[in-house]
């Protein structure tokens, strides 16, 4: 059996759990065979195998499947890698997929504008890890000549289908973010920097939509409303991790979400067009009303 099929096994019982909560080995072992049956691939397992799958899933992803005896089922009790797991099960969905069909255009349809810089990835990943400062030289949109900076890098954030690098700045010691996409050139340097032992990446953007960053600012209470048809879009996709819905009735729906009001936050929120209202706060609303009436004066 191949490294793909393993792979493709451990991520089975990881889905098969996910969508189910918890799960017999009986059960577990007929979603398997469904899945060999539909991936044509050997996923099917024994009892003896199944337990040996459970530790090399809690090693390589660190997915913590439990044994509930009085129940006699499996569940997840633990699983911190979360967002990584997820991503890869869907990257693995669209590969099975993809080989479903010989001329998969036929059927699937790309978006054609792509993420730039993601061909960065590994190099910046390696710096990342192994804590080497790099030359980076880096093409705002604004500025007519590219800058050089000596920095170190921390992490790679993802933020509406654009990848930025988040890093140090050497010069002046801040925390900034570098969109890949405007990354022309990066070199590693023979200089180490220790990686900061009490940062937390999802603190820092916590309460930004995007990735501009006001950490000198406290967030504000930002109330949203929906018409019907659009509220169910909102609810099944969330704008932002502190969203929680207000009302949702046959007028629409509220919601209010804890965030730092950002140019990000005010296109997004312009993306809806007549479809949202914002409640709340005031100078919001009329920032947006001044976006608007400028932009219908642009069509007198």
């Amino acid at each position: 059996m191949s490294k793909q099929d393993y792979i493709f096994r451990y991520f089975s019982i990881i889905k098969k759990l996910r969508r189910s909560g918890e799960s017999t080995f009986k059960e577990i072992a007929e979603y398997l065979q469904h899945e060999s049956d539909f991936e044509d691939m050997p996923v099917t397992i024994s009892n003896r195998t199944f337990q040996r799958d459970l530790n090399e899933i809690r090693s390589l992803f660190k997915v913590d499947i439990r044994f509930d005896f009085s129940r006699k089922v499996y569940f997840i009790a633990d699983d911190p890698n979360n967002d990584l797991n997820n991503r890869m099960l869907e990257s693995i969905d669209t590969i099975n997929s993809l080989k479903m069909v010989s001329d998969v255009t036929k059927y699937m349809f790309f978006e054609k504008r792509k993420a730039r810089g993601t061909h960065l990835f590994h190099g910046l990943l390696h710096a990342i890890k192994n804590r080497i400062v790099i030359k980076l030289v880096h093409q705002k949109y604004d500025d007519d000549e590219p800058t050089r900076r000596l920095i170190e890098p921390l992490a790679l954030k993802e933020s509406e289908g654009r990848w930025y690098l988040f890093a140090k700045d050497t010069n002046d010691k801040r925390l900034k973010t570098f969109g890949l996409d405007r990354v022309l050139d990066f070199e590693f340097t023979s200089q180490r920097f220790d990686y900061p032992r009490h940062l937390d990446i999802n603190a820092i953007f916590k309460n930004c939509f995007g990735v501009i960053n006001l950490e000198d600012k406290e967030p504000e209470n930002v109330v949203l409303s929906f018409k019907p048809e659009q509220g169910k879009y909102i609810k099944n996709y969330p704008l932002h991790e502190s969203q929680t819905i207000i009302s949702d009735d046959k007028h629409g729906l509220v919601i209010k979400l804890q965030i730092w009001v950002t140019h990000d936050l005010v296109m997004e929120i312009l993306s809806y067009g007549d479809s949202v209202k914002v409640v709340s706060p005031v100078r919001l609303g009329k920032q947006l009303r001044k976006i608007y009436s400028a932009a219908l004066d642009q069509y007198a």
